[in-house]
């Protein structure tokens, strides 16, 4: 009797289940091979324009080549479109017309970083420092004490642009904002974690040698002196610059086990690598197969670069011309599976989250109907018809996955691209890696999340 009560629960009941009791020990190895690759990206991709240029390198080497208007687009032809080197799209042309509709995953590839001001440089008591805005929800003091990367482009006025990275080789200097001693913190001590800093003074060091020079900001002098060498740039070139500093840390494994890794950007590098790797592995589909890195997401989309821009609809809709194919013929019959991270459930922090509905780390690629704050708002709420038809595909393709949920009703909330491809009149699903830390200059990731949303992803561009 005892058996066949079994039997009818297993038959009836939803448990989810530790990957790491699913998985076929011959798949572990791909699943280590895949994850040496995302650590490779990841070290390499600091920011946005890192990660797009990256990404048409490893691109390139699979038969990807630029789209050029004209262009003859056969089944099996890979293009790929760069808007401004700050976002990217790729596509693997179908056997099916675009009129059935196209195949997409879309992630981006900004993360939270202080970008410096446009008039950045000061000096204060014969210290020289850089001013900063952060960019994207951060918890200002985290950044205080580590160590930082200088990484960006200068434009000049004649139109030449000036790459820039200090601090990514181990024998460059790196950069730091200072914190007050505990000795003298006790004022500070009694501020919330929101006030512990103000943003106006993450004031990056650069400098404390003065100029032999006999000058007003001789540390100002000596510094600008450097980089007028190094870059041949001035101080007015500030004014056209984009320059970030980020963590000065490197991508590792964690745990006795090494069963996590510890990276600067997961968010969301992390999905971004699945779905680039995704359709680079990708070949002769029965449906176009389209891969987005966009950029702006943290700060809401916006701008040329971001997922709002019409720059995916001049991409899509040329290759829809080619066909003969109506661009919104096209979006109301594709899938889009929105690639952004999710929260990972912290047993050291379980208040915050509904542990029956948050994603678990080695449980797989996590599936998010909707996200949003609070009563959903701001948020694509997937149908039970999408949600369905991603079961269906992941139980065919033995991907593991589980639903996902960001925090307790009440709790915060926040968004990703899913509203943007949804408002397009495409079918779109949130779906993604679970993260601790997120937001944090070193997150944290599961390696089996990793490659399950890898795996997920190729299913999805392998669908009929």
């Amino acid at each position: 009797m005892e058996k066949e009560t079994n039997k009818k629960a297993n038959k009836l009941f939803y448990e989810q289940k530790n990957g790491y009791d699913i998985i076929q020990r011959e798949e572990l190895k791909a699943c280590e091979d895949y994850c040496k690759g995302y650590m490779r990206f990841l070290n390499d991709s600091k920011t946005e324009r890192e990660a797009v240029k990256n990404g048409i390198e490893l691109a390139e080497k699979k038969g990807f080549v630029p789209y050029k208007d004209g262009m003859e687009l056969k089944p099996g032809t890979k293009v790929y479109y760069s808007n401004r080197g700050k976002a990217l799209m790729l596509a693997v042309i179908g056997k099916k017309p675009l009129s059935e509709g196209a195949v997409i995953a879309a992630a981006h590839v900004d993360s939270p970083r202080l970008d410096l001001k446009q008039v950045p440089m000061y000096e204060e008591d014969e210290i020289c420092y850089f001013k900063t805005h952060y960019y994207g929800g951060i918890k200002k003091y985290q950044w205080l004490t580590i160590p930082l990367e200088l990484h960006g482009v200068v434009a000049l006025r004649d139109g030449k642009t000036v790459e820039v990275c200090i601090g990514r080789d181990k024998s460059d200097p790196v950069f730091q904002i200072t914190d007050l001693l505990p000795h003298l913190a006790k004022e500070q001590r009694k501020k919330t974690a929101a006030e512990f800093v103000p943003g106006e003074s993450l004031n990056i060091i650069i400098g404390s040698i003065p100029d032999e020079e006999d000058a007003k900001k001789r540390v100002k002098l000596a510094i600008m002196d450097i980089l007028n060498q190094k870059y041949g740039i001035v101080e007015e070139d500030f004014l056209s610059a984009e320059l970030s500093a980020v963590p000065a840390y490197d991508v590792r494994e964690v745990g006795l086990d090494r069963s996590l890794i510890a990276g600067y950007g997961h968010d969301d590098r992390v999905c971004a690598y699945a779905e680039l790797a995704a359709i680079l592995d990708t070949e002769d589909p029965e449906r176009t197969s389209v891969c987005i890195l966009a950029d702006k997401e943290e700060i809401g989309s916006e701008g040329v670069s971001g997922m709002k821009s019409r720059a995916f609809e001049r991409f899509v809709g040329a290759l829809c011309d080619a066909q003969g194919v109506k661009l919104e013929n096209c979006f109301a019959n594709s899938f889009c599976v929105s690639a952004d991270v999710c929260n990972a459930f912290d047993p050291v922090y379980p208040d915050v989250s509904e542990k029956r509905n948050a994603a678990k780390i080695n449980y797989g690629m996590g599936i998010c109907k909707f996200t949003g704050h609070g009563g959903k708002s701001e948020s694509n709420d997937a149908s039970a018809e999408v949600i369905a038809h991603l079961r269906r595909v992941f139980a065919e393709n033995n991907v593991v996955w589980q639903m996902a949920e960001l925090g307790k009703v009440d709790q915060g909330g926040g968004g990703t691209v899913a509203m943007y491809m949804a408002e397009r009149d495409i079918d779109t699903v949130d779906a993604g890696v679970p993260v601790l830390s997120m937001h944090a200059p070193y997150e944290t990731v599961s390696k089996f999340d990793c490659y399950m949303t890898y795996k997920g992803i190729k299913a999805v561009y392998a669908e009929k």
